[in-house]
């Protein structure tokens, strides 16, 4: 064990036991009670609505706003990517993900297989995971969260990894880092039991997808001629396609995880405009003072990490205080990223200081400014009377760091071995589309 692995598990320990004495020891139950399953027809429309929203945020939206960062030989192969993991994960998920995660809990680490296949997965609400809507309607809704978040994680190693690689990586990092640590927050696990507070992925999607492209960063390296030669996106107007894509389909993200056309959906909606909004400002006008220019780029990159830092708080948090929660955000991501160029990691696309960032920014705010007027469901912050709810949302934030980052080491470790992760210098001159696909995204 590295001395870097053990200072993060001596920090998430520290953290851990802070939690703890904050409020004594574990909860017994945390999960809300379960009332009279009954199918709801507007709550289903929402659901499924909100699926198709999220499906949006991964092809086009992910795969044209990554596709239009990189380099022009590159644009096909980063593509490809986002769509490839949509197709790997829907059928881990189909399969066994689904039961592993929100299955029965077992040990407070992970789902059974009780539900694999769909087995017991039908048109039947669940008294737990949406009791108004058809438990398949779940099933789908947060098949694509799943799928989402390994893909963010492209962004850090773009342009230089294996597609073979890739396909072997999605797949061990969706059952093996994705699974559990949904099952800890949202499936019953030991951190919802503690008393996590993480309305639509601040840990379970962005910490963890931050922290894993730390370490494919430092796993694979600078990009051949990184600091030295001209990088910058091929294609800004697709980006910001991309942009839009992304936008409109946050509010399914957020909105839908309500679970039900109500007035926690409309909120988190409502929430999740406004800190992108004021993100994408606060970035524009940082940016403004520290390099003399605003840009396009520091726009649409300011109100995606707005929408990342509200998605932990979206059902929790009262809308205006998605404004600080934004302007923190975009100001703290843009450090973030100043940041990196100084250290020298080569993260392509600024993963880590967009979702890492982003993420641990909402999970920590949740601590802060919850309110159960907001969403009897959830709970309250500090700002409200309830200062143990930041000690565990730290924790959260924590775990899902440490977790992510270690176990992405050992698992790119193991890609490494077997197949190799990175492409030859002379395939990464020539580009992704043609080297691994033999395609060209203009001819």
């Amino acid at each position: 064990m590295t001395t870097g692995t053990r200072y993060w598990i001596a920090i998430l320990a520290a953290v851990a036991g802070t939690g703890f004495w904050i409020t004594g020891a574990w909860a017994q139950e945390a999960l809300p009670m379960p009332v009279t399953p009954r199918v709801d027809s507007g709550d289903t429309a929402w659901v499924l609505a909100s699926s198709a929203l999220v499906l949006a945020m991964i092809m086009p939206g992910l795969a044209l706003f990554y596709g239009g960062l990189v380099r022009s030989k590159n644009a096909l192969g980063t593509i490809m990517q986002s769509v490839v993991i949509l197709c790997l994960v829907s059928l881990i998920w189909v399969l066994f993900g689904y039961s592993l995660v929100f299955g029965p809990d077992r040990g407070g680490v992970i789902g059974g297989l009780a539900w694999a296949g769909l087995s017991g997965v039908g048109g039947e609400p669940h008294p737990r995971y949406g009791p108004t809507i058809p438990h398949v309607a779940f099933l789908v809704f947060q098949l694509m969260f799943a799928a989402f978040t390994p893909a963010l994680i492209t962004g850090a190693f773009a342009e230089r990894m294996r597609f073979s690689a890739l396909v072997l990586f999605a797949v061990l990092w969706s059952i093996f880092i994705y699974c559990p640590l949904a099952h800890w927050v949202w499936g019953g696990g030991w951190l919802r039991r503690l008393g996590a507070l993480d309305f639509a992925g601040g840990a379970v999607v962005h910490i963890s997808s931050g922290a894993a492209a730390l370490a494919c960063a430092l796993a694979l390296g600078r990009r051949r001629g990184y600091g030295t030669e001209y990088m910058a996106p091929h294609n800004l107007p697709l980006t910001l396609l991309g942009t839009g894509f992304l936008w409109f389909g946050w509010f399914g993200f957020n909105g839908g995880s309500a679970l039900g056309a109500n007035a926690v959906a409309g909120g988190a909606i409502v929430a999740t405009h406004t800190a992108a909004a004021t993100s994408a400002l606060t970035w524009m006008f940082v940016e403004w003072l520290h390099r003399g220019k605003p840009t396009v780029l520091g726009v649409i990159s300011g109100a995606v990490g707005g929408m990342a830092a509200i998605t932990p708080g979206a059902g929790f948090v009262g809308p205006l205080w998605a404004i600080p929660i934004g302007f923190a955000a975009g100001s703290l991501s843009y450090v973030a990223i100043v940041w990196k160029g100084r250290i020298g990691y080569d993260d392509t696309l600024d993963v880590v200081g967009i979702h890492g960032i982003g993420g641990t920014v909402g999970i920590l705010a949740v601590g802060l400014c919850a309110s159960r007027l907001i969403n009897p469901a959830g709970g309250d912050g500090l700002f409200f009377g309830n200062a143990g709810q930041l000690g565990i949302q730290a924790v959260t934030a924590c775990a899902a760091a440490v977790f992510s980052f270690v176990g992405t080491s050992v698992i790119l470790k193991l890609v490494n071995g077997l197949i190799g992760l990175r492409i030859t210098s002379e395939e990464e001159a020539v580009g992704l589309d043609l080297s691994q696909h033999n395609e060209r995204a203009y001819s």
